[in-house]
């Protein structure tokens, strides 16, 4: 009996001692990278050419930041992606609470073809061209609301959204409707506030949804002074060469650190905001995952 809990016991320690290792491998394969982009920003562009791979540079330097700083084009785009970001996650939760909240109702007209339509979205797209052409002929071409109106609705987090308020008490809203609460009242007062941990789910799907909107930006925006903050990352990172680097900057002391610092300013605001939504997060997804 002895022996068979000790092989027991041996077996769950190297099982255990497996998971580890594999999880602290994969921790490495994330940490490492972004460890080596953050310290090479601290370094200056003669150590990086004349080093080639380090990880402690020999000179710590802020200057990449504070040309970055001192940087227009980085700065507008940087604020353009504060724009887009802000008031897009804001427009966009708004028109999915409302579209979920009113899907929710079974006695609403025509609540299943809407249903299907949403869902319909999800498995078939209209296409680059197609989209396009509507963009254009409704004159948003150059338009944040192409952005804006183009990701109004997700329809994922449309349909799980819907489930949450779909598994919500009924008995609830009808106490609420006997005491005298309008239909709005009812919403902002009793709904919205039961509903913190799915909105707050969705609203940080928005907020990264946004804050790295590319492809749709090159689309539609064909003036630089609107291009957001990733479109400006990859004119740096690929297609600005670093003779242009330099003759910008008016040295050789900026080149691939200032790359590498433009990297962790871009991604520095969702790293600071996931925190306070992390809780959220399962909670809110799970919430509204299964239909009641």
């Amino acid at each position: 009996m002895s022996t068979k809990i000790t092989k027991a016991f041996n077996l769950d320690t190297v099982f255990t001692f497996f998971v580890y290792s594999i999880l602290i491998i994969c921790v490495l394969m994330v940490v490492f990278p972004f460890l080596y982009i953050i310290l090479s920003s601290f370094s200056t562009r003669s150590e990086m050419l004349s080093r080639g791979f380090f990880l402690i540079p020999h000179e710590w330097s802020t200057g990449s930041y504070r040309y970055l700083a001192s940087n227009r084009n980085f700065t507008t785009s940087f604020i353009n992606s504060v724009r887009i970001t802000l008031f897009g996650t804001f427009f966009s939760i708004s028109i999915t609470t409302l579209m979920a909240y009113g899907l929710s109702k079974r006695w609403l007209p025509g609540r299943k073809t809407l249903n299907f339509m949403v869902l319909f979205t999800m498995l078939f797209g209209g296409g680059m061209i197609p989209t396009y052409l509507v963009v254009s002929s409704l004159g948003l071409v150059n338009s944040y609301w192409a952005l804006w109106c183009l990701n109004a609705v997700a329809p994922f987090n449309m349909i799980v959204m819907k489930n949450f308020f779909l598994n919500m008490s009924q008995e609830l809203e009808e106490a609420a409707k006997i005491d005298g609460c309008s239909e709005l009242k009812l919403f902002l007062k009793i709904i919205i506030p039961l509903a913190k941990p799915v909105i707050a789910t969705f609203i940080l799907f928005y907020l990264v949804a946004y804050w790295n909107s590319y492809f749709q930006a090159i689309l539609y925006l064909n003036r630089s002074s609107q291009w957001p903050l990733q479109v400006y990352l990859r004119q740096m990172l690929i297609e600005v060469s670093e003779i242009s680097i330099e003759a910008e900057s008016g040295g050789f002391e900026f080149g691939p650190p200032v790359r590498m610092a433009a990297v962790i300013v871009t991604a520095f605001p969702l790293l600071v905001i996931y925190p306070f939504l992390q809780k959220y997060f399962v909670q809110g997804v799970m919430l509204g995952s299964v239909k009641g």
